[in-house]
């Protein structure tokens, strides 16, 4: 394992973070891996499964299993990490600039679509190794003006190339899901299967510019741009993997986890034996997926229609039709009850961590089967 720091503060600041990555295998030799934790720093349970993810891919290293390069990044936001509000961990957004940890990170089609004109050919890897090393030229020509976008581009820095690019996150309250490009759905299909996602949500542009999508996204807007006179693949997948909810950070949940990562990175010839003692595991049958994948736009948010009392009625993970309560909402002076109902039928799958809610506040997701949303489909 070989360790890099990363300063990420100007000169004279008045503090001064600094990134850590951890990097194994051998640059070149295969297949590149990018796999980072808590971007929202807030959200706990990925620096849990990092550590096992850290001592499996060292004993793996050593044995000589690894068939490329895996990056890993343990902690993947210092800044957020050192941010709180009168004793509350505040990860998410940026203090200084109030912008989301995972928003606005460069898209580097913007660049590759002039950079590429009359470079492409007749052969797709060709064409793979091309675009990656105009997509690294433009994020290195990328200038910072703060610790957080200096944050963004180190982290864009190391995953802008890879093949596999695994972002773990966690929702408030919520069961297993992952998020991926349309592009991407037959290859991130096992990885739901193996982490037993509940709902795997796809699009081709979530809006904000998120990390995830930021790797993968140029690889099919150069194709659409290039009018598929070029063979240009989804040559990254790239996703964001949703470990259940904030408090679940447990050594139980996140050595599985680990486990369910490293058998993805066998089955994707990465890792020549995931360590469970099974080899890569390609013998050994999939699980049954828990859920097919679904359209972002067909994601209902529902909101809190007043302020009140938070009582859910239905648990995380539970098939819903059009109709069905959710919760109850309950004003604590009046004693009214709203119902909140689903509007669309799908899986309940994240809801608030909170049980007083403001007016227009988020308190679930249902991730339907049928779009019917477009713009920014994120919650922020």
């Amino acid at each position: 394992m070989h360790v890099q720091k990363h300063p990420l503060s100007g000169p004279h600041s008045s503090t001064a973070f600094e990134l850590t990555s951890l990097h194994f295998g051998t640059p070149g030799a295969g297949k590149k891996v990018y796999i980072q934790a808590s971007l929202h720093a807030d959200e706990v349970p990925g620096m849990l499964v990092a550590q096992f993810l850290r001592k499996r891919l060292a004993a793996l290293e050593a044995a000589g299993q690894i068939a490329g390069e895996i990056i890993l990044v343990p902690a993947a936001n210092p800044i957020g990490l050192a941010q709180a509000i009168h004793g509350a961990a505040f990860g998410r957004f940026d203090l200084t600039t109030g912008v989301n940890f995972n928003r606005n990170y460069k898209h580097v089609f913007d660049d590759l679509k002039k950079s590429l004109d009359g470079l492409l050919g007749q052969d797709a890897q060709a064409n793979v190794r091309l675009i990656r090393e105009h997509a690294r030229a433009s994020i290195a020509e990328w200038r910072p003006s703060t610790d957080a976008d200096t944050l963004k581009k180190a982290l864009m820095t190391m995953a802008i190339d890879a093949d596999i690019v695994l972002d773990l996150h966690c929702d408030n309250e919520a069961v297993m899901h992952i998020y991926a490009g349309t592009p991407l759905a037959d290859a991130v299909a096992p990885l739901s299967a193996i982490m037993g996602a509940h709902a795997l949500l796809l699009a081709y542009q979530a809006g904000g510019e998120p990390f995830d999508e930021a790797c993968s996204r140029l690889w099919w807007d150069l194709e659409r741009h290039f009018e598929g006179k070029y063979p240009i693949p989804p040559a990254c997948l790239s996703t964001t993997v949703e470990l259940r909810g904030e408090m679940e950070v447990s050594y139980d949940l996140a050595e599985k986890d680990a486990a369910g990562l490293l058998r993805f990175l066998a089955l994707s010839g990465v890792l020549l034996d995931d360590g469970s003692g099974a080899g890569a595991g390609a013998a050994t049958p999939l699980p049954v997926p828990l859920c097919e994948a679904t359209p972002l736009e067909g994601v209902e948010p529902l909101y809190a229609p007043h302020a009140g009392v938070l009582v859910y009625t239905r648990d995380l993970g539970e098939r819903v039709a059009p109709g069905d309560a959710i919760a109850d909402l309950i004003d604590p002076v009046s004693g009214e009850t709203t119902v909140l109902r689903a509007g669309v039928a799908g899986i309940f799958f994240a809801r608030s961590a909170h049980r007083h809610v403001l007016r227009g506040m988020n308190v679930g997701k249902v991730a339907g089967a049928k779009a019917y949303r477009a713009g920014d489909l994120l919650s922020q």
